[in-house]
């Protein structure tokens, strides 16, 4: 059994169709999707439709958890905005036209998805979070300590824990011998190298052990840029160049 863990989209759909291609190749049977659907991206209001109707193709196969900006948008308040504006403002201006862009239907949408998952399959316990299993926005990042990875996940009844939010794809085998992989980004690789990032978890159903591989897809990054800037709002051309080329996490 072949199962793709894929990460913060954020509108962007041809980074999106490209993954769902490889997908494809790789025939596999289902799709984990971690949140994070729409903001700051191209496309926002499509991705999440798109999303949406793919859940409902798929059913049962096609797993979706709420991303800490799905949460965000979802719940528009001028609370949050100043929160953004504070920390980047580029971020709380796509923030705006996003809230403005999606639908009601798609607002809701985004509201219904439950904040993780727990499944089992063939004996092994897998948890989808978006941060981590503390917090939709806690950072695990490749750098971390392993000590640092098994506080975060002490509390967890999990033998795979599948996360996203920071861009960064990476992996730890806790002493405690749980399993933590960040799947990347989809739609916004925090990466010099413009390629979409998911993961492949792929297990022996006689077996019921597994084995987990990053991908990297290459897509057009240079459309994808040209409908960003269009989109207009201040600051959106620095969201397009990290489309390119990200050697920071959030536009300077």
């Amino acid at each position: 059994m072949k199962i793709a863990v894929i990460s913060d989209i954020h509108g962007n759909m041809e980074a999106l169709t490209s993954v769902l291609d490889k997908i494809k190749a790789l025939k596999c049977d289902k799709i984990f999707c971690l949140g994070d659907l729409a903001m700051a991206g191209p496309e926002p209001n499509k991705a999440v439709s798109f999303i949406k109707e793919l859940s409902c193709k798929m059913g049962e196969n096609f797993q979706i958890i709420q991303g800490n900006t799905d949460k965000m948008l979802c719940q528009y308040s001028p609370e949050i905005y100043e929160k953004l504006s504070a920390a980047n403002q580029i971020m709380a201006n796509a923030y705006v036209a996003d809230s403005q862009e999606l639908s009601a239907e798609n607002k809701e949408y985004l509201n219904s998805l439950n904040v993780n998952n727990e499944i089992t399959l063939n004996g092994i316990k897998i948890l989808l979070v978006h941060g981590s299993p503390r917090r939709n926005d806690e950072n695990i990042f490749p750098d971390l300590k392993i000590a640092q990875v098994e506080e975060i996940v002490k509390d967890a009844n999990a033998d795979l824990i599948f996360c996203g939010h920071t861009h960064m794809p990476c992996g730890y085998q806790t002493n405690t011998n749980v399993t933590v992989v960040n799947v990347g980004s989809v739609g916004r690789p925090f990466s010099e190298v413009p390629q979409s990032c998911f993961a492949v978890l792929d297990i022996d159903e006689i077996n019921s052990t597994y084995t987990i591989l990053h991908d990297f897809v290459d897509y057009d990054f240079k459309l994808a840029g040209e409908k960003l800037i269009n989109r207009g709002f201040e600051g959106v051309e620095k969201l397009a160049q990290m489309l390119a080329h990200a050697t920071s996490r959030y536009p300077e």
